[in-house]
């Protein structure tokens, strides 16, 4: 398909996918309309564009009026807007992962938008978290309003700016033990933040793909201890694992959810109890044309900068 000229809006094309999804509708030629709450936040994405093709534009996710703006004279519209924790009146998981998505759907199926792909995230059909259980109400409000819609449900993503990896590796700086939540048991399929980006494009490209619930996830199927050792591997650094049950865990994330950006959260905790990996039964990469690609590839040219002494210590 040529998608040379045709218009794009994106929501939460500033966040970590988002902005990958916006380079990759920039190099086909689309002209981008990234609806943030403060434009400037996403003039850093201009570059990726020729003069003009990328343009943020003022949207109050609040506003039906303003959402409807954002949308006017699009083709596509990608929605990539969630948050791991609640903070405040604005940042709750009903407004965002249901809320918004089911009136963003809706708006589309008036504005008689062609494609609409929209974010949640695997395991939330099994998930007992406030997480999970908002992110599944999002999606049939979204296939409510536009059944056409495609839903992708990526695992943890990892890349060179993801707050997981990234996360862990900075602990493991100035922690002498890093926690192993309900003994480490939780899997995790980690896919990769360019293989997303393409899933996104070949949704909107594949007629196959209207009205399909697609789950992404690499080829590497890892437990939380697992995924500690390819940490360790590339950071050089080795720490104790100390196992923690799921309750003294939530005591913990009680005191950590008071911080800005907290560390843990109880609602986590909670979506520990879940594994995360791809369905056998499920849809995923391989029938959008993606082949998946490993974390041995990619981790090692972002985790070399925990070493100790930095990137270039060894020299």
């Amino acid at each position: 398909m040529n998608m040379k000229n045709k218009i794009a809006t994106v929501f939460g094309g500033t966040g970590f996918v988002g902005r990958q999804v916006v380079r990759e509708l920039a190099a086909r030629g689309v002209i981008i309309k990234v609806a943030t709450r403060v434009p400037e936040r996403a003039y850093f994405l201009k570059p990726d564009g020729a003069v003009g093709q990328i343009v943020p534009v003022v949207c109050d996710y609040a506003d039906e009026k303003s959402l409807a703006a954002a949308i006017a004279g699009s083709d596509y519209v990608i929605n990539c807007i969630g948050v791991l924790f609640e903070k405040g009146k604005r940042q709750k998981f009903q407004k965002i992962h249901s809320d918004l998505p089911t009136a963003i759907a809706g708006l589309c199926a008036k504005a008689g938008v062609g494609r609409l792909v929209h974010f949640s995230a695997l395991g939330v059909d099994k998930g007992t978290s406030k997480y999970a259980k908002t992110k599944l109400e999002g999606e049939k409000g979204v296939l409510a309003n536009s059944p056409k819609a495609t839903i992708l449900r990526p695992s943890v993503i990892f890349g060179e700016d993801d707050s997981f990896f990234n996360m862990f590796a900075e602990m493991a700086r100035y922690a002498p033990a890093l926690p192993l939540i309900g003994g480490g048991k939780t899997k995790f399929q980690p896919v990769y933040v360019g293989d997303v980006a393409r899933a996104v494009l070949a949704a909107l490209e594949q007629p196959q793909a209207q009205g399909q619930i697609y789950e992404l996830g690499g080829p590497d199927v890892l437990n939380f201890k697992e995924i500690y050792e390819r940490l360790f591997r590339y950071t050089g650094r080795k720490r104790c694992l100390v196992s923690l049950p799921y309750g003294l865990a939530k005591v913990q994330a009680s005191f950590m959810s008071v911080l800005p950006q907290p560390p843990l959260t109880r609602d986590q905790v909670e979506s520990l109890k879940t594994d995360n990996v791809v369905s056998p039964t499920a849809q995923g990469l391989a029938d959008l044309g993606v082949l998946p690609t490993a974390l041995d590839v990619i981790l090692p040219t972002y985790l070399k900068s925990y070493r100790d002494g930095g990137r270039f210590a060894a020299q």
